[in-house]
């Protein structure tokens, strides 16, 4: 169990709590939270976290006037090291990624505040919150993120600046294939591509300071910051049915390599352990 150690008070509202219960797991959620204004989260700090990062725990890019559906191999770098990128962030074009931040324990401390709050809510619907992970996003004005999936459950909360997230259906099958699930879980990218016909099912969410959105497993998303430099704490966990799932996609691509036509993957509150323990076991056989 995750045990809350660092913050006083709440971080959601009582009516925050009602709208993330009612929503989760399959739904987004539009919530309301307490972590503006944060001191870990202006952004001298986060250039200080920065500083004590490992490398490959940072990762930046140009982001303004990209397609929606720019592969991630033609991402373009925006010429400035990742420090210099916060330097400039109000200017440069870009966004910042810090990933991994449970590993310096401040934020460590800070996550286990936040996700304890919401574990009651989690725990009855899809197990033990598994793998916490923490991200920040430092984005220039009007940066995009293109479209793309998570393997995880997800809280992106506001604590600069705003934006605007455009979420579609859970796996709709039209935006994201089953042969597409199945090459990311086997280490593929996860950006996808964009058809503007798909506009039409789009569910957008426009957030500021004091304001998070949930984001279901599998829903493809964009996001767009607006007309200020924004700060964004991602807070993600799996489940035990995420890796269930994610097994699935890899038996089903051993048996469409072998001239199978697998059924697709199941979607909550179906379970794919049959799957699952075959491509377990199969990995565990060297297979």
């Amino acid at each position: 169990m995750l045990q809350r150690k660092m913050m006083a008070g709440s971080v959601f509202s009582d009516d925050a709590h009602k709208v993330f219960a009612a929503s989760y797991p399959a739904l987004p959620a539009h919530l309301t939270h307490s972590l503006a204004g944060h001191p870990l989260l202006e952004i001298e700090a986060l250039a200080e976290l920065a500083a004590r990062m490992r490398p490959e725990k940072l990762e930046h890019n140009a982001a303004v006037d990209l397609p929606l559906g720019i592969s991630n191999a033609d991402t373009p770098a925006n010429g400035l090291s990742v420090h210099d990128t916060i330097a400039q962030i109000h200017e440069c074009g870009s966004w910042v990624l810090l990933k991994s931040i449970e590993e310096d324990p401040n934020y460590a401390s800070l996550m286990r505040d936040v996700l304890a709050e919401i574990e009651p809510l989690v725990v009855p619907e899809t197990g033990s919150m598994l793998r916490p992970e923490g991200f920040i996003f430092i984005s220039s004005p009007r940066a995009i993120t293109s479209l793309h999936f998570d393997p995880e459950y997800n809280i992106l909360f506001q604590a600069r600046g705003s934006k605007t997230m455009t979420l579609f259906p859970v796996a709709d099958p039209d935006i994201i294939s089953q042969e597409f699930f199945e090459q990311y879980f086997a280490g593929g990218p996860r950006n996808l591509p964009w058809r503007q016909e798909w506009a039409a099912r789009a569910y957008p969410i426009s957030i500021v300071p004091g304001e998070a959105i949930y984001v279901p497993l599998l829903a493809p998303h964009w996001v767009q910051t607006h007309d200020q430099v924004s700060v964004s704490l991602s807070l993600t966990w799996r489940s035990e049915w995420s890796f269930h799932h994610a097994d699935a996609c890899r038996f089903n691509r051993r048996l469409r390599r072998i001239g199978v036509s697998p059924r697709p993957t199941a979607i909550y509150p179906k379970d794919n352990k049959l799957k699952s323990y075959c491509q377990r076991a199969l990995t565990r056989l060297g297979g």
